[in-house]
């Protein structure tokens, strides 16, 4: 996957790999010693129920997706379900 600076993916749709809209990217958790990047932290669309996605969610109710899960970003960012 090239280079994508993340000012490009604020507010960036995110897709699962079976065509389901997740809802937008709200933020990136990362580990601050090493640089590693962990979650994308997603803004669950209105209408999908979390209890048909098998991702982790925090506090708030948003997805956590392990940015391993990422399989391609261009008009959507696309996660491995």
């Amino acid at each position: 996957m090239s280079d994508i600076l993340a000012e490009n993916l604020s507010g960036k749709s995110v897709m699962g790999s079976d065509g389901t809209e997740l809802g937008m990217l709200y933020n990136i958790t990362m580990d601050l010693k090493s640089g590693k990047l962990h979650d994308l932290v997603i803004e669950p669309d209105a209408e999908l129920s979390p209890r048909n996605v098998d991702f982790d969610l925090d506090d708030t109710g948003r997805f956590l997706v392990p940015v391993g899960r990422v399989q391609a970003v261009k008009d959507y960012i696309v996660v491995q379900r």
